[in-house]
């Protein structure tokens, strides 16, 4: 694991954390380039059912280490080679079936936010900022986080984000969709929602994620894999199980994984 990041496990729920509070979570270089190992790890592992990601302390993150940038964005090459890396991690939490929820509190600000973008849901405490500031340091963000943005709250919030570079409350995240929620009490309230998810079918929860996710790469129609998905899931153990507890006006008790 790279300097700055904790990984944990608590029972189906895997929680990564960006720990460099005296930085605000700054995610540095070896951070970003570690991310696809834990996707990788979480994806593969048949125990976990749920990704959390926060950040350690009073901050969730406040964005890349801009501090890196002499020495590994001096260069025009230096500068692709670091994006490819942010990429890399960016393009790996969006691809999980499994879900991702990113519990938010304090500063999700620049690459922090864009983290938690890639995530499947966002959850935070009122008193949380957002923002993503490439129009203060020079750069264009790249077209699949600016796709992801728009996809979430609409071209009209995005440009307001991309192109000033101004923070916003949670409030107004929330009200924008940018959040999918808010709560006094963050931790509680995120593993509420990580063991609702952990209760569904996962055989519908993943199937379900991989869809929504070639809509957002711009798929429009049905392909082999999605019937194959759908199909599956018909002759699988879950579906039996879920007509059963449906019928029995009981709660289902999935076991496939």
């Amino acid at each position: 694991m790279a300097p700055g990041l904790e990984f944990a496990r608590d029972g189906e729920v895997a929680t990564l954390t960006f720990a460099r509070p005296e930085k605000k979570n700054a995610i540095s270089h070896d951070m970003w380039a570690a991310i696809p190992d834990v996707v990788g790890e979480v994806e593969a592992d048949p125990g976990l059912k749920v990704l959390v990601l926060t950040g350690a302390g009073a901050d969730f993150s406040a964005g890349a280490d801009i501090s890196e940038f002499g020495a590994l964005r001096a260069t025009a090459d230096g500068a692709a080679a670091y994006d490819k890396v942010v990429e890399g991690a960016v393009t790996a939490l969006a691809g999980m079936t499994k879900p991702t929820v990113a519990k938010i509190r304090g500063n999700c600000i620049g690459g922090g936010c864009q983290i938690s973008v890639a995530c499947d849901f966002r959850f935070a405490e009122p008193g949380a900022r957002f923002g993503i500031t490439p129009a203060k340091l020079g750069i264009v963000y790249d077209f699949r986080s600016t796709h992801q943005l728009v996809s979430l709250i609409g071209p009209a919030h995005a440009r307001y984000f991309l192109l000033s570079g101004r923070l916003i409350d949670a409030i107004r995240a929330r009200d924008i969709g940018l959040v999918n929620d808010t709560f006094d009490d963050l931790d509680a309230g995120v593993a509420d929602f990580a063991a609702t998810l952990c209760s569904r079918s996962q055989t519908s929860v993943r199937g379900m994620n991989r869809i929504v996710g070639k809509i957002l790469d711009g798929q429009s129609e049905s392909d082999a894999e999605v019937e194959e998905i759908r199909l599956a899931a018909i002759h699988g153990a879950d579906y039996a199980e879920g007509v059963a507890a449906f019928l029995s006006r009981r709660p289902p008790r999935f076991t496939a994984r």
